[in-house]
């Protein structure tokens, strides 16, 4: 059985259809983690990621917290040197149990075709060699726009509601890991999330963005940037994933590359 990690985004969706194509869905078990602050929208999506697929997408979710509020009200812990604890609880820990239970013999990440996401991945499968994963968008040369593409005129779904907000992402409403420009966005998009974060470092005394809390931010703060939210997956916490690997344009040159590293120990389809 091959695990497909279904996150709701749009290169998770097609990453995911790509390996039911290649693989059989009777081989292919697609898994989302429902966190309950995500975008009520993202039903509508994997119903009809659904579908597509002609098959029903596994739902896990923490048998402890609900989401990133539950987890810092409880934790007193919001974000720092060792990671945001939210994505430990509502994430890893729930990942570690799938992992646990299944037998599997790959794993799917929606992993895109660019340069930095071909470096996470080469990261990655150094780190986790024992998720034996697989890279279906690198191994097809696909973006995420190319994804987008895909889903909206092939597919004929729409993109979640998030992306159409201008998130590059379809994280948690209210990530830790946002900065800035990122929070202000959510104080006008989502006013009851912002609200409910800005109580909340109060009340645990620590922010999630540095140097203020957001009841302090100037609401202009990071309007000039571009909105970078960061993709709060299931491997979220890749050394490195910033120093660019020496082999990265051979593998952007040529993606099946990716299968055929094992000289230099890389364990990118799990192949040992």
């Amino acid at each position: 059985m091959i695990i497909a990690w279904w996150s709701a985004g749009v290169t998770s969706a097609v990453a995911t259809k790509l390996a039911i194509d290649k693989y059989g869905k009777d081989n292919i078990l697609p898994i989302y983690f429902r966190i309950d602050s995500a975008h009520p929208d993202n039903k509508r999506f994997m119903e009809q990621c659904e579908d597509w697929y002609d098959m029903e997408i596994t739902v896990k979710q923490s048998h402890r917290y609900t989401d990133q509020f539950d987890v810092i009200k409880r934790e007193r812990y919001v974000n720092g040197p060792s990671g945001a604890k939210c994505t430990l609880e509502l994430k890893k820990k729930v990942r570690y149990a799938v992992e646990r239970e299944t037998d599997y013999s790959g794993q799917v990440f929606g992993f895109e075709y660019s340069k930095k996401e071909i470096n996470r991945a080469i990261r990655f499968s150094e780190q986790y060699p024992i998720a034996l994963p697989l890279f279906p968008l690198i191994e097809n040369k696909m973006t995420k726009p190319e994804c987008l593409y895909y889903l909206e005129n092939t597919a004929k779904i729409k993109r979640p509601v998030m992306y159409e907000l201008g998130y590059g992402n379809n994280n948690c409403i209210g990530c830790v890991k946002g900065g800035m420009g990122y929070w202000n966005k959510i104080r006008i998009d989502f006013p009851k999330q912002f609200e409910q974060m800005s109580k909340l470092e109060r009340e645990v005394g620590r922010s999630c963005i540095k140097g203020k809390f957001l009841d302090e931010l100037d609401p202009n703060a990071g309007r000039e940037l571009k909105i970078i939210t960061p993709d709060c997956g299931n491997f979220c916490d890749i050394e490195f994933e910033d120093v660019m690997d020496t082999r990265v344009d051979s593998v952007y040159s040529d993606p099946m590359l990716l299968s055929s590293l094992e000289d230099d120990k890389i364990f990118i389809k799990g192949e040992n």
